[in-house]
């Protein structure tokens, strides 16, 4: 008898631990949702790898989530939508493009606060804005362009200097 106590007990010490593990990793992982802040739109070209979810920050720091994205049926560009902290109150000339952590990191939103004296407001939309870059486009661009310079073309040879004529 005094054995099942035991083992009762020591499972429940276990889903105990479990549980906590669980509630921190979903505090980490933000996936509580946003809880509270001003939401801000904007609209690029390309916003590969950005998706709902999606860190917001500035100068490396988290400052906000994307909520949410759209296609806008007039221009064809794509539309975030970004709820940031309450207490930052960004100019209304920041800019905003889609950056990565690294070579092979993760997309985010890096916005660059501007010098204006009007503020951002909840349902503000940031006019300046430059989208995600393909890497791939770019090294096949790169590797396969047939630009000017080729390799194959022998150099040109150099003029001999002459002689001063008398």
């Amino acid at each position: 008898m005094k054995a099942n106590t035991l083992e009762t007990l020591v499972g429940a010490l276990v889903i105990g631990a479990a549980a906590l593990f669980f509630l921190f990793a979903y505090r980490v992982a933000g996936l509580g949702g946003p809880s509270g802040g001003y939401h801000v739109t904007a609209q690029f070209n390309n916003i590969a790898g950005v998706a709902v979810g999606t860190d917001v920050r500035v100068a490396g720091v988290k400052v906000g989530t994307v909520v949410g994205q759209s296609l806008d049926p007039k221009s064809y560009q794509a539309r975030i939508d970004m709820l940031l902290q309450p207490q930052l109150q960004l100019a209304d000339d920041t800019s905003a493009k889609i950056t990565s952590e690294g070579l092979l990191g993760a997309n985010f939103v890096a916005l660059e606060p501007g010098g204006s004296d009007a503020k951002l407001t909840n349902g503000g939309e940031i006019s300046y804005t430059q989208g995600a870059v393909d890497l791939w486009s770019l090294i096949s661009q790169a590797m396969f362009s047939k630009g000017s310079k080729s390799s194959d073309a022998p150099a040109a040879p150099a003029e001999a200097p002459q002689p001063p004529k008398p």
